[in-house]
């Protein structure tokens, strides 16, 4: 990267550093800067304390010397001691806010964007990274550091430059004393760009056996897992695939050390050398009379201080240039636009509740895909009228769903709501006319109530009502907390456990709560069987009264309570009709389904 987008990245980072919390990072510069700085209160006074008593000052005056540094160093570190505690509160307040951070924009990101494969990668990695200390993360270090590192130098400076001006030291000593400072700092950085790159590199090569430890790591411990676990005998070969990891990460781990470790060994040798030659130029200036004895306490201190404030700096920079490439990539997923048009016209708040749905010539191929899922799609429905959607496995029937619902835009075609293209319409305002279900939806770990209101107010009647129709009434009455009652034990130890037909009859309450005019089930009850799905289709039917519902389901029977079919096959609609005339089509595919289902069920 060039200079100035180093700069660009940088002042961003500290932005929003921030607008985080700005009470975090304000504390954290200001208690690195003093806690940098109290140190050099003893080292200034101690040498007018040691030339002092060289001189046979005064009591009075080394008295005065003496509680000036105790006394101002006692009053900085109280305010260290107040900063420290204002950061580490705030600190929390800052990692909290990070992570809600990675929320809203996952709320705001198109769905077209959450399903991409691609970018969930780019956001493991840039999680990763994380936790590894790059990024946001590694910039509080980087902060903290360059605050504490640019007080001692200018402390350091301020206190040594009156070196220069001895008189009793050869200039071409000065100079080289200088030129000694210069070499450590140089050869300081060299070695960290150096280790830096073997990080890199250790990095890159640990991705995806990271990827896969994680992955094992999150199999054996969800307790889901235990008894396939147990059953199939999986322990071992688990255990050992975590092994290999492990071992693979151990010699990577080596690697990066032992060249580390080589790349380490010249600071301190020059560092040393340095020392040793500032020593020797002091003595030498004190036996020519030239430097008095707390001058030499006080230049050896704060000269190495300087050195060592210095090579600090610069490895700081150098890794901060390097942890920019990081947070590039952090930016970039957090820079990711929401590209889907979001309309502005009003949805029609029709007293008849007369809408009118038509796919107009619609395809839609997803982003990486050979095939289209949809091609050419057209149908009309109107409210009132319950469609079924039928098909074998990826004919397009949840993505037909999927752009009804606006997750995706067409790419060529158009949706038309009462003749209005949905695109054009406010999208907060037609999501609340759409009631959905689909077959992979979630239930939170929250109270009854609140999953089926999508909401912490609920209202019990309401809820209870929405149950029942939806066939969770038995289960509902054995419930001591009734809507109350928090599903799972994530978070609550007297949670309730609940099989997956439950779920699903749960997840069709929560549809009806929303009371919209269209109500769409991609397969809610692939987890019931047969004679239970066949009643819930029953009474849904009863229920749903004048709403527009659209049914996707594999289970053909399902359909008999729908005006219309429409069979897909390969992206395309093939068949349209009720179930008694469709199943009057000789050699079509839905008497072919038909038929294909009806004899698990003969005899």
């Amino acid at each position: 990267m060039k200079l100035e987008e180093h700069i660009r990245i940088s002042r961003r980072a500290v932005r929003d550093c921030f607008r985080l919390e700005r009470r975090f990072t304000v504390s954290l510069m200001a208690s690195a800067a003093l806690e940098a700085g109290v140190v050099y209160i003893p080292l200034y006074f101690s040498a007018k304390v040691i030339d002092a008593l060289y001189r046979r000052a005064a009591v009075d005056v080394i008295t005065v010397y003496v509680l000036l540094t105790v006394g101002l160093v006692f009053l900085v570190r109280l305010l260290i001691t107040w900063l420290n505690s204002v950061k580490n509160v705030a600190m929390e307040a800052w990692y909290r806010n990070e992570e809600w951070k990675y929320s809203e924009k996952a709320m705001e990101m198109a769905y077209a964007s959450v399903e991409d494969p691609e970018l969930t990668r780019l956001l493991y990695r840039i999680r990763k990274e994380s936790q590894t200390g790059y990024n946001r993360f590694y910039l509080h270090r980087v902060i903290e550091r360059f605050c504490s590192n640019l007080v001692k130098i200018v402390a350091s400076l301020s206190m040594t430059i009156s070196f220069f001006a001895l008189p009793g030291i050869p200039f071409g000593w000065k100079l080289a004393m200088g030129a000694g400072v210069a070499l450590t700092i140089a050869v300081s950085g060299l070695s960290s760009v150096k280790i830096n790159r073997l990080y890199e590199r250790f990095g890159a090569a640990c991705v995806d056996m990271n990827v896969m430890t994680e992955q094992f790591l999150k199999y054996m411990e969800n307790y889901g897992a235990g008894k396939d676990i147990r059953l199939y005998g999986m322990g071992d070969y688990l255990v050992g695939e975590r092994r290999k990891c492990s071992k693979s990460f151990r010699h990577q781990l080596g690697i990066y050390n032992r060249g580390a470790a080589l790349w380490t060994i010249p600071v301190p040798i020059v560092e040393k050398g340095f020392q040793l030659g500032l020593y020797a130029v002091l003595i030498y200036g004190a036996l020519e009379g030239g430097v008095s004895v707390g001058a030499i306490a006080k230049y050896a201190a704060c000269l190495m201080l300087l050195v060592r404030a210095g090579v600090e700096m610069v490895t700081t920079l150098l890794t901060a240039g390097e942890n920019n490439k990081y947070l590039k990539r952090y930016f970039s997923w957090f820079d990711i636009q929401n590209d889907m048009y979001q309309g502005s016209l009003t949805v029609e708040k029709r007293d008849d509740n007369d809408y009118q749905v038509e796919f107009r010539n619609v395809s839609f191929c997803y982003p990486g895909a050979d095939t289209p899922a949809l091609s050419g799609v057209n149908l009309k429905f109107k409210i009132g009228e319950k469609l079924a959607i039928v098909g074998r496995n990826g004919s397009g029937k949840t993505t037909f769903i999927k752009l009804l619902c606006r997750l995706y835009d067409p790419d060529e075609g158009e949706i038309l709501l009462n003749g209005v293209n949905i695109k054009k319409y406010d999208y907060d305002e037609y999501m609340l006319i759409l009631s959905v279900v689909f077959q992979d939806f979630r239930l939170f770990s929250l109270k009854l109530g609140e999953v089926v209101a999508c909401g912490r107010r609920f209202d019990t009647d309401r809820v209870r009502e929405s149950l029942s129709k939806a066939g969770f009434e038995k289960r509902y009455e054995e419930l001591t907390a009734g809507a109350d009652t928090c599903l799972y034990r994530d978070y609550d130890k007297d949670g309730v456990e609940i099989s997956g037909g439950e779920a699903q009859k749960i997840a069709l309450a929560r549809a009806l709560y929303k009371d919209a005019p269209f109500i769409l089930l991609d397969e809610p009850t692939a987890a019931l069987d047969p004679v239970s799905e066949y009643e819930v289709y029953s009474n849904f039917n009863a229920i749903s009264g004048d709403k527009t519902a659209v049914y996707i389901s594999h289970r053909l029977a399902s359909c008999r309570f729908c005006d219309q079919i429409a069979v897909f096959e390969k992206g395309r609609i093939v068949q349209r009709g009720t179930h008694e005339g469709l199943l009057q089509e000789d050699g079509g595919l839905y008497q072919e389904l038909w038929q294909a289902q009806a004899k698990y069920y003969a005899g």
